[in-house]
């Protein structure tokens, strides 16, 4: 790729957001024509030498971008070899900027292979609650822990990107990926100004490094579609996450040997059944003729996994998102009936694991549980929870096969981003069609809350209802107008708005008007938005193995690529450098 950023040795920004981090655009009307600026009289120094000294190539200059008055200097594929810190100056002979740029190297090696689990919008609500529903507490103390918390190291993780305190999927991702910020909606770039979504400065991932520097084996798994913001972000350059063809293509371009997940309609040619795809071209094919064994049941995933000439596998298990382990496993909600025999998350990290383990070389994998998100955002609470320990299943297997191989394995856990969710204490409600009490009137707190009434759970850690009389009382602090029914969805999944007559909004979806004891909710959050919307408070990252020392305290989501990095010395030889395509000025 031309534009592709090589990083074993990092850059980070030493204060500043993004948009200071482009090399020699400036802002629109400073270089516009229509302004009066002599592109002449642009200069861009590096610790006080001429950037073409530095990069050793001059910039394109573009007088009206996109045809707008916006102008910019563009250079592609640069790199900063030597560790060190830099200051950037550029002018345009009216207006300055100056940024500081921090290049640094890497330690030797210490772990063979990586794990990054993410749980996408996990909160710690999430987690507390799966902790009550797969250990259970007595008086006051829990009768167990979760492996996701039961680690030796752990921080604070701070998430905002570079446009907004407020992230989504897209650009957390990234910054874990890159070891950049990037703006809302992005992945893998500098968000510019241009339209053309696949222009913009790409940064190189931690996929494509470890396999260019290393040879490792890359592995990339979820229960959403494999197109979807955190997945894709692990290979993925582009402005908007919402285009699902270019990142199949990405994705078949960057060959990660493993890739498991949802998402085979954008796989799919136009004309077959179930395909979204705008063009007649067949990924499913294209994959296979490359040599990858295509699974598109749980079954097949496993026999194929087994087969020690397997080395790159490609799971598509739905045509859409996975289904939950609530769905699946208990109600048979969801799509499971068309999909019926999906694999679980810990089926799906087993899997992965024998493929990539073949690979002397070591392996990076990335495992999301990309529901707890979406089932959140729908105020689905119940179907989040149990994702979430399903997460934690998928957690405990990799730590016990890495203990196994003698702890060579760096495993990081944490969340994208956090949602406003809180438990507030227990619903007592017996599910019977009468109330004679309003159903916001069984909300019990403080000493009324006791302890739920979940039953005993199976060996996975889940109890087999989750009707029962005394309930987790888990509510977002962000709402659109809903029916609050304040009761577990036992058909399927929640759907708390439907569109309204205005175009682009939302109102509360009738189909829980009727439900006994419901209670209409007056959301706080704009018409245009139909669901619970990210919160920005620090995200809860616990690691373990080789390498996990470097977290702890308060840190940035850059930061997360930097301790991968360091425990695989990724730096550490032949001073390669970080390479990037600068492109200025960002966004407005």
């Amino acid at each position: 790729m031309e534009d592709r950023a090589h990083a074993p040795i990092s850059c980070r920004r030493n204060g500043g957001c993004a948009r200071d981090c482009r090399l020699a655009k400036l802002c629109t009307d400073d270089l516009s024509d229509r302004s009066g600026r002599d592109p002449a009289k642009v200069a861009v120094s590096i610790n006080g030498e001429d950037y073409t000294k530095a990069f050793r190539r001059t910039g394109t200059f573009i007088g009206r971008e996109d045809g707008q008055d916006q102008s910019a200097l563009i250079l592609r594929d640069v790199s900063l070899a030597r560790p060190d810190s830099y200051k950037i100056n550029v002018t345009d002979g009216v207006q300055s900027r100056e940024i500081n740029w921090t290049v640094y190297g890497t330690g030797a090696r210490k772990a063979k292979n990586v794990i990054l689990f993410i749980g996408d919008g996990m909160s710690p609500a999430h987690r507390i609650a799966a902790r009550l529903l797969a250990k259970g507490i007595v008086e006051g103390k829990s009768l167990g822990k979760l492996a996701i918390d039961d680690m030796p190291h752990m921080a604070l993780v701070a998430t905002a990107g570079s446009d907004s305190i407020i992230t989504d999927s897209a650009n957390s991702a990234s910054a874990y990926a890159t070891g950049h910020k990037s703006a809302v909606n992005a992945m893998g770039v500098y968000a510019d100004r241009t339209l053309d979504p696949l222009d913009d400065p790409k940064v190189e991932t931690i996929t494509s490094l470890v396999k260019r520097r290393l040879g490792m084996s890359v592995g990339i798994i979820t229960n959403t579609e494999i197109e979807d913001a955190t997945p894709a972000a692990m290979v993925a350059h582009l402005r908007r996450r919402s285009e699902y063809d270019r990142i199949v293509e990405q994705y078949f371009a960057a060959k990660p040997d493993v890739v498991m997940g949802g998402g085979r309609a954008n796989f799919l040619p136009k004309g077959a059944d179930g395909s979204k795809r705008k063009d007649e071209v067949d990924f499913l094919a294209r994959f296979r003729e490359a040599g990858y064994i295509i699974a598109l049941t749980g079954p097949q995933m496993t026999a194929a996994a087994a087969d020690l000439a397997t080395h790159n596998l490609l799971g598509l298990f739905a045509l859409g998102n996975m289904d939950g382990v609530l769905d699946r496993k208990f109600l048979k909600g969801g799509t499971v009936r068309k999909f019926p025999e999906q694999p679980d998350l810990t089926e799906q990290v087993s899997a992965a694991l024998t493929v990539l383990s073949r690979n002397e070389s070591g392996f990076f994998l990335m495992v999301e549980s990309g529901l707890i998100d979406k089932y959140t955002h729908f105020l689905d609470m119940e179907r989040a929870v149990y994702d979430t320990i399903m997460l934690d299943n998928a957690v405990r297997l990799a730590r016990d096969w890495a203990s196994a191989r003698g702890d060579d394995t760096l495993i990081l856990v944490l969340a994208d981003h956090n949602h406003p969710i809180g438990l507030v204490g227990t619903i007592e409600d017996d599910m019977s069609k009468e109330a004679p009490v309003a159903m916001r009137e069984r909300v019990r707190v403080y000493e009324r809350a006791g302890f739920p009434n979940y039953g005993t759970p199976d060996a996975e850690g889940y109890p087999s209802r989750v009707d029962v009389s005394r309930r987790l009382a888990l509510f977002s602090a962000s709402l659109p107008d809903h029916y609050e029914t304040y009761r577990p969805k036992l058909d399927s999944p929640n759907q708390p708005t439907v569109a309204g007559k205005e175009p682009g909004t939302y109102v509360a979806n009738d189909r829980y008007k009727s439900v006994t004891g419901a209670v209409f909710r007056f959301g706080n959050l704009p018409a245009m938005i139909d669901a619970d919307v990210h919160s920005g408070e620090d995200v809860v990252l616990t690691a373990t193995g080789p390498g996990s020392e470097a977290v702890h305290g308060q840190m940035d989501n850059t930061e997360v690529f930097r301790v991968m990095v360091e425990a695989l010395g990724l730096g550490a030889a032949q001073g390669t450098a970080v390479r990037r395509t600068q492109v200025f000025p960002p966004k407005q």
